[in-house]
Parts: structure tokens; sequence; C-alpha cells
């Protein structure tokens, strides 16, 4: 920058003089050397920086202010710079008269009869303003550095700190301290949002571990009552006297203790690959509706024979792109659920009805009943794996129909959730109608 100022101002001056040495080149022209004599001796008295000379062609001087020229200037044309003697009193830049050595930047050019015509600039001022330019440009550069290395110091002072709160946080985390959390500043910087986003991670692992200790707490509880029937029922048929029919009722009922164990299992697996996205089967559009017709039909006399009337409302050719197998295993979940707490309502004319419509560019699919319900504190928990209601768990069940509904319902980009029907349930599933 102060480079380019410097060679601007330098031109500004090329220029300027070039103008006088071409007025005073057509003065000698029009008037001759006389009148030329004339200007010349008349600018040099003038006050300023400028240089002027005009001399014979043996090199002596007839006008001007400057006599002491280099021999290339005195013997050739074009622009010239040199240091010279001054002769007179010179303002110097602000205001005051100097005396000595300056800088010249002079044009030099041979006129009719061998006279010489010297113009030019004394250039100290414009040399001192150079120099300051680069002295403040220096300076400038040096605050700068300076600046940046004590910003950039106490910058990765401050990232450094952060990074130990991360990494204590951390260490802490790994001995077995899952409550720590990141600490958040009121900054609100990218620092605050990446610990936001790790205590989130943070909070998800610790819930989900904490809804592991639970499954595995509850999965150790519903295995044991029925892994202790199977082994009193099995000892009590290898005691002698024992009938034959006897045995084979003991047998039988380690059967279906059996069968209730492994439909446990298979409904974990069944919950697992679907939270892992990874169902059997592949998604493909096809008609809800029909699924639901082909349920209600085959639920149909069980609900009678339960005493429940079994209700199908469906609207015609209700399109999803989903997995077939899912939700109908979804659809069963559900109505074997209202079957089996319909039942025990207070309605005299007991009935479930299942529904399946479109809805704000969902699919919804609705079972409801009027049974005895779920109490709205305990709708979430209901929906969670191994969470039966009842007080006894003797009843046949796992408590995990609901908590596959609502990973299929997840899995599909859906919702599911529970609502009271007043008397009754309603169990709703929504999800998005197109392929997402």
């Amino acid at each position: 920058m102060a480079y380019q100022s410097s060679i601007q101002i330098q031109r500004s001056q090329t220029v300027e003089i070039e103008r006088e040495i071409r007025e005073l080149v057509r003065l000698e022209k029009v008037r001759g050397i006389r009148s030329v004599a004339n200007v010349v001796q008349k600018l040099a008295r003038r006050a300023g920086p400028g240089i002027y000379y005009l001399g014979d062609e043996k090199g002596r001087k007839l006008v001007g202010n400057v006599s002491n020229f280099p021999m290339e200037v005195l013997t050739q044309n074009g622009i010239h710079t040199f240091n010279y003697s001054i002769e007179q009193a010179l303002p110097d830049n602000i205001g005051n008269n100097t005396k000595g050595v300056g800088y010249a930047l002079v044009s030099s050019r041979k006129l009719k009869g061998g006279f010489r015509l010297i113009v030019g600039r004394d250039i100290v001022e414009r040399r001192g303003y150079t120099s300051i330019i680069f002295r403040g440009f220096l300076f400038g550069v040096i605050g700068i550095v300076i600046l940046s290395l004590i910003t950039g110091g106490i910058t990765a002072k401050r990232v450094l700190k952060r990074i130990d709160s991360i990494s204590d946080t951390t260490d802490k985390i790994m001995s077995g301290n899952m409550s720590q959390r990141v600490p958040i500043t009121k900054r609100n910087d990218e620092f605050d949002r990446l610990a936001t986003s790790l205590n989130d991670m943070l909070d998800r692992i610790e819930n989900l571990m904490s809804g592991l200790k639970e499954v595995t707490d509850n999965v150790a509880h519903d295995l044991k009552t029925p892994l202790t029937r199977m082994r009193s029922k099995a000892e009590a048929a290898l005691r002698k006297g024992v009938s034959a029919k006897d045995q084979r009722a003991a047998l039988q009922a380690t059967i279906d203790e059996s069968d209730q164990l492994i439909r446990t299992f298979n409904a974990l697996l069944m919950i697992s690959r679907v939270e892992a996205g990874t169902p059997s089967g592949s998604f493909a559009s096809f008609d809800v509706s029909e699924v639901a017709k082909d349920m209600a039909e085959l639920y149909e006399p069980v609900a009678e024979d339960a005493g429940i009337e079994l209700i199908l409302k469906t609207e015609k050719e209700v399109s999803i792109y989903a997995n077939r197998e899912l939700i109908g295993q979804a659809l069963v979940n559900l109505i074997e659920n209202a079957i089996k707490y319909a039942g025990g309502g207070k309605a005299k004319n007991k009935k479930i009805v299942l529904s399946v419509g479109e809805e704000n560019k969902n699919v919804r699919i609705e079972v409801s009943d009027n049974g005895v319900g779920i109490p709205k504190e305990d709708r979430e928990r209901a929906v969670e794996r191994f969470v039966r209601l009842e007080k006894s768990r003797t009843e046949a069940g796992s408590g995990l129909g609901l908590s596959l509904v609502r990973a299929v319902a997840k899995l599909h980009k859906g919702e599911f959730y529970l609502q009271d029907n007043k008397p009754g349930l309603r169990a709703i599933i929504e999800i998005p109608k197109d392929k997402q």
C-alpha cells in the first residue's frame, strides 16, 4: 500500500513536470529563447519545490535555481533523479525555509540552438512521506503480530480449558459415574453446543442403561416364575406312585410353559430387530385395509367366545408403504390386548372397534374397546417392555405386546399412543402414507 502510494505520487509529479516542459518548448518555438529564459527565471524565484534551469550549449547556467547537475542530466533527454545542492531558500512541506542537499526528480530537454531546459521537483517531501508510510506499515504489522500472539494465546488457553473440562467429565463417566455431565457456560458458543449434544447423548445412554437394567430385572422375574413351576411339575411327575394321567398332565403343563417362554423370547427378538431397523421382509405399497379385514375375520370368533363384538370400520384402498408383516403383527398385538382387557369393563355390550383411514397424509390405525382402560398416568409406562399394569403378574402375557407396536410405528417414522375411550382405551398408530 505504501509502495503504491509512493509510485502514484511520483507519476503525478512526472506528469506535471512533462506538462511544464511541453509548454516551455512551445513557448520557445513561438517567441524564442528569451521568452523561455524570462519564464524560467520567474518560476525559479517562486516559492516551492520546483527546480528550473536553462543553460547554453556549453553547459553554462543562464537562469535557474540549481546549477550542479550530473553530466547525464545535461547531456541526455528524459527523466532523471539525483541529489543536488540547493542554491537558494526553498520552502519545505511544512512552510520552513530549507538550505542544503535535496533530492530531485527532473526532466531534461535539449532546445534549438543547443540550449538545455531542465524542469523538476524536489521530492524529499515525497520520500519522507513514503518513509512515514513504510514505518507506519511496519509498526502496524508488528502490532498485528503481537496482538495475534496475545489473542491466540488467550484463545488457546480458553479452548484447552474447555477441552480439559470435557476430558475430566469423560474420565469420571468411564470410571462408572454416569450422572456426570459436561459443564455448559452462558456464552452459547460452539463448545456449549457441543456440550449440549454430548449431554443429550449421555442422557440417552443413561436412559438406555436404566432400561436395560429394568428389562434384565423383568426378564429374570418373568422367567423365574414359569421355570420354577416347570421344575415343580417335573419333580411332581417323577415321584413314586404318580399315575400316568398325572404325569401326562404335568408334561402338557411343562410344554405350555415352554411355549409361553418361546413366545416371550420371540417377541424380544422381534422388538430388537425392529428397533435396529432390520426387520424381516421388505417394504412395499399395499392396502392396509385388506390387512385389517383379514385380522378382523381371524379374531372375530375369538372375540365372540369372550362375549365381545368385534367391529371393522375401514376406508377403501388405504395404501401405505410399509412392511406388511410388521403391520399385521402390530394389529394382532392390539386386537389380542383389547380382547384381553375389554372383558373386564362394566359396559353391558362389550365391543372392540378396528378402524383404518387416512388423516393429514398419514394412515391412522385405531383399535378401541370399552373395557377397563388405562389411567392417564400409566399410559406412558404401558408401552415399555415387560410392563403389566395388573396387580398380579400371573396372568398370561409377557408385557411386550405394546412395546412391539411402538417399535413398529417408530420404524415406519410414525407414532403410537394411547387415549381414553370413555370408557375403555383407544390404541392409535399413525404412519406417513408415502415413502420416507
